[in-house]
């Protein structure tokens, strides 16, 4: 009797751990980069003082203050800057060493997600060896005939659970469209293939 109360309350234990812990994690997740960032970029502490003259803190100011700071450069890119003005930028920036490298990775990888030509949109399957092993990748470069590759493609392997990855130049007769979103795909993917298939 004593034994199926401990396992019916291990039962519920471990139930219990399904449901919290992923809930738990993704918000302290998402909490500690909001509250980082916020912390991090914060002007009211610089600016405003409380009656012992300690700095003030105003929760929410840093992530205001970037939303702001993003939508404003936004509109002006949009509205103000002109196409010769762009060119010219991109034309200083590329002159500069190692800051060009940098940048100009980082803006291809940020327009891959929320570009107007987004890049990891178009999940594949890709057969690795002649055993039959296959893995799932994200289609990012279709054309290689610049670079005397004819006939192959670039993929994106993530890996799972992190957000670090492995490229790899394919043979094209190797690589097949996916029927799932690549959401699903990513999911599928990051979680080590238990999540992505509901």
């Amino acid at each position: 009797m004593l034994r199926k109360i401990f396992q019916r309350l291990l039962y519920y234990l471990i139930k219990g751990i399904l449901v919290v812990v992923p809930v738990a994690g993704a918000v302290f997740l998402i909490i500690w980069i909001v509250a980082s960032l916020d912390n991090a970029l914060n002007i009211s502490q610089h600016f405003l003082e409380d009656e012992h003259g300690h700095p003030l803190y105003i929760p929410g100011i840093g992530i205001l203050t970037v939303i702001l700071i993003l939508v404003l450069v936004g509109f002006i890119f949009t509205t103000l800057v002109t196409a010769p003005i762009q060119s010219w930028l991109s034309r200083t920036i590329n002159r500069i060493p190692l800051f060009n490298t940098l940048y100009s990775s980082i803006k291809d990888f940020t327009e891959a997600f929320v570009g107007d030509a987004k890049k990891f949109n178009e999940p594949v399957l890709v057969q690795v060896n002649d055993m039959g092993l296959k893995k799932i990748g994200f289609l990012t470069q279709k054309d290689l005939h610049k670079i005397g590759l004819e006939g192959e493609v670039i993929v994106y392997f993530p890996y799972s659970y992190s957000f670090a990855g492995q490229l790899v130049v394919v043979d094209s007769k190797y690589v097949s469209k996916l029927n799932m979103s690549a959401t699903d795909a990513m999911k599928l993917v990051v979680s080590g293939g238990v999540s992505g298939l509901e």
